[in-house]
């Protein structure tokens, strides 16, 4: 579990490789640039438990910045890189970083963080190239020796996760002080369920920020297999790379099957994608019909699972279960699932209520960086765990989600959280309230959108939203921000100051039974 040993076996071996160039990085050159950069970090002062964070694209040296803050028993926080200068200022300062790495590619957004990163953020480099209070990656790196500290330790991922007070959140889960080559028990799971050894070739269509992608390529180097990482999602470039490189695993999220299912039949046909053993998606619920056409197109090897980037616990359910319980993220793996209504009492079969997880053996404790309230708000009387998910199961125990509680927008497999945007628009001088939520996109799942209760109702209309949509992307991540303004005189609220969204979301969602498409 540990890919200096198979780059002392088979150094020549392809780690990695980009799609589209087909640049190739093998086991022994992971392995000796991780060792520099490790080196390098441990002279900079970085020790046990510190953190590292990691803003660039999808690039050759992400995993081997990842790898060297493993290899080294720190924390490292992959920020994602459609961000502002701002957002990506809070996260590195939150986390607590004294190391910080970009890339060119990222250059107009890291040339304005520079200036807001705090004082302890002492070691800042950039890959790619040259860019003014940054050190060049390379030569950096290239001062230092390839042999490895005398001391190898397992890091972690520290992942950030918006949170209802519209701020990202740090979901932090302790260190065990354990050598390198020793991670979590899920991680022999996550072997034999999904099959991967060294013969596996992996598809990696997402952004590496993003959790599942980066702990899936992490886990297939552990194992001696190869990376295939996608700069950017394109449906038919996706395909060409399957058969190009032979893929035999990969990981989806539900807006990428639909557009690969939209693209012409002829262009379908055109790809060999028979290598495929094993494709795993997660991330949103899929839309019924979407996920039948997947199992027609490529057979019965899709397999789901449901999860929160927490650990709290997981489902999981193949294809022909899920043929069988169409709709469903599966059973349990590895804990206990619990029903429960508001009230605390359990629901029965094919009743919804939230979604509470009793941890198994292999769950992982976590907390919410500097944030304990937001951390016992997760966690009941009873040690189990929830990030508010609605849902049931039905009589052979198969879990069904109908609902975010909190109104969380799911929008191509990515999470977000719409109080950052409403705490944003309620400062425009001619808002008087509003609302963010997710209304139905056929091809997203869902979409942000906005309710706003202008000053004056006389200013509603084209020109407002305009305005309000403007300010909107000129502040947040333009993923974050509504895509579309309607106008209402008064929003629903409750004399506490409660809003009643539902009322507005149900406008647009009507009779759907599942609020999730």
């Amino acid at each position: 579990m540990w890919p200096a040993l198979h780059a002392q076996e088979h150094p020549d071996r392809p780690a990695y490789l980009m799609a589209s160039t087909g640049q190739v990085v093998t086991y022994g050159e992971l392995d000796r640039r991780s060792n520099q950069f490790a080196r390098l970090l441990y002279d900079r002062g970085l020790r046990f438990g510190d953190h590292l964070a990691i803003f660039m694209e999808n690039n050759d040296r992400y995993l081997e910045v990842v790898w060297a803050a493993q290899r080294s028993g720190l924390y490292f926080t992959p920020i994602n890189f459609h961000f502002n200068d701002e957002e990506v200022a809070y996260i590195v300062e939150n986390c607590d970083a004294t190391a910080f790495v970009t890339s060119v590619g990222l250059a107009e957004i890291a040339r304005n963080v520079d200036p807001l990163l705090p004082t302890q953020v002492e070691t800042r480099l950039v890959v790619g190239g040259v860019l003014d209070g940054y050190e060049r990656y390379d030569d950096a790196i290239g001062a230092y020796p390839a042999e490895p500290l005398d001391e190898e330790l397992e890091g972690h991922a520290m992942m950030y996760s918006s949170g209802t007070t519209g701020r990202p959140k740090g979901i932090k889960y302790p260190l065990e002080r354990k050598p390198v080559g020793n991670p979590t028990a899920a991680l022999a799971g996550f072997q034999a369920t999904y099959g991967i050894d060294e013969k596996t070739v992996y598809l990696s269509p997402a952004p590496l920020y993003h959790a599942a992608p980066l702990q899936f390529c992490i886990g297939v180097t552990r194992f001696g297999g190869t990376d295939v990482i996608l700069e950017h999602f394109d449906p038919e470039a996706c395909l060409a790379a399957i058969e190009k490189y032979r893929v035999t695993h990969a990981q989806f999220v539900p807006t990428m099957f639909v557009r690969m299912l939209k693209l012409p039949e002829g262009t379908r046909a055109r790809y060999d994608v028979s290598s495929l053993q094993t494709v795993i998606h997660a991330a949103a619920p899929c839309p019924v019909e979407i996920k039948r056409q997947m199992i027609e197109w490529w057979g019965p090897i899709i397999s789901e699972y449901y999860a929160s980037t927490e650990g709290m616990g997981s489902t999981q359910i193949t294809s022909e279960e899920w043929l069988a319980h169409p709709g469903s993220v599966g059973r349990p793996f590895f804990t206990t699932i619990h029903i429960v209504a508001e009230s605390g009492a359990e629901m029965p079969v094919g009743q919804p209520g939230v979604v509470w997880f009793e941890p198994g053996e292999r769950a992982m404790e976590f907390e919410y960086h500097k944030d304990p309230a937001k951390t016992a708000s997760t966690r009941d009387g009873h040690g189990w765990s929830s990030v508010g998910d609605i849902g049931y199961l039905d009589e052979d125990g198969y879990l069904y989600l109908t609902d975010r509680r909190d109104f969380m927008i799911v929008s191509g497999g990515v999470n977000i959280y719409p109080q950052e945007a409403e705490n944003l628009l309620i400062t425009h001088p001619k808002v008087m309230d509003a609302a963010v939520f997710g209304i139905p996109d056929t091809e997203m799942g869902e979409r942000v959108h906005a309710v706003v209760q202008p000053v004056d109702m006389d200013d509603a209309g084209p020109d407002l939203a305009r305005d309000l949509l403007g300010f909107c992307r000129e502040h947040l991540a333009h993923y974050k921000c509504p895509k579309a303004v309607d106008f209402d005189p008064e929003l629903p609220r409750q004399p506490t100051g409660k809003l009643y969204k539902r009322l507005l979301r149900d406008r647009y969602w009507g009779d759907k039974q599942s609020r999730i498409v």
